[in-house]
């Protein structure tokens, strides 16, 4: 499939050798001009993995160099993924294009040193490599809760707690909110910004539990929202009330 430089180069040419007129070359060169900046990703080589330190490859993915192509079994990926134009990675590039973009928000754009691809195949890669991963282990995310919530489980926090010391008996976790950084949206910017971290973000509230899991309890909302109205609005401690357990029946913990 020829690129809209490609495309461009062809109608210079045309209208150099007087094949098509001034008006059909502008109107054509308009056409065939991509709405994304024109980044020079060609100027860089292609991914290879093999080519990065351990430390490189840890600090952009988050994984060790050695520990990818194992994740890349363990997610049950195909060996290489094709895009609905025809664009075909392998599988370990368009995982590391996902990894990347998930280690800290950053534009498209900031990824073309290292993979050499336009912002358009980076887009496409990455939201696929998204929903396949999404469609073979969304049960993991929407039974997570249920799971580590579950009445036996709150029971046997509350006794991991009370074990160290603590005066309630009741107590199964401690609930914070996180804040979690996005790119910087064009409209609504307002909304999501968080004063307090000083960045663009939306926002989660979690409780953290004995075993070192952390459940989500509400969210995401906008990041300019303040705790206590997560809090309030949520209705987080009225669903903890109604499975809450004591033989001396208080109410739950706060």
């Amino acid at each position: 499939m020829a690129s809209f430089r490609d495309i461009r180069n062809l109608l210079v040419e045309s209208f150099d050798d007087g094949d098509i007129s001034e008006d059909e070359f502008l109107l054509l060169y308009d056409a065939n001009t991509s709405k994304n900046p024109d980044f020079p990703y060609d100027c860089y080589g292609s991914f290879d993995l093999n080519e990065m330190d351990d430390s490189e490859c840890l600090a952009e993915f988050r994984f060790h160099k050695n520990d990818v192509p194992v994740l890349l079994e363990a997610l049950q990926l195909p060996q290489s993924f094709t895009c609905h134009q025809g664009t075909i990675c392998d599988g370990i590039e368009a995982l590391c294009i996902t990894l990347r973009r998930f280690a800290y928000p950053c534009r498209y754009s900031n990824l073309i040193p290292r993979f050499g691809r336009p912002v358009p195949e980076l887009s496409m890669i990455s939201n696929l490599v998204m929903d396949t991963i999404y469609q073979e282990h969304n049960h993991r995310v929407t039974q997570w809760n249920n799971t580590l919530l579950s009445p036996p489980l709150l029971e046997s926090y509350a006794r991991a707690i009370a074990s160290k010391g603590s005066p309630l008996p009741n107590c199964v976790g401690f609930i914070d909110g996180t804040v979690r950084p996005i790119c910087r949206p064009e409209q609504n910017q307002r909304i999501v910004y968080n004063g307090h971290k000083r960045v663009h973000g939306i926002k989660y509230q979690s409780v953290v539990l004995p075993n070192g899991m952390i459940a989500n309890m509400y969210g995401p909302v906008e990041g300019r929202r303040h705790d206590s109205g997560m809090l309030a609005d949520s209705g987080l401690l009225r669903d903890l009330e109604q499975h809450a357990f004591s033989t001396t029946r208080e109410p739950m913990a706060r």
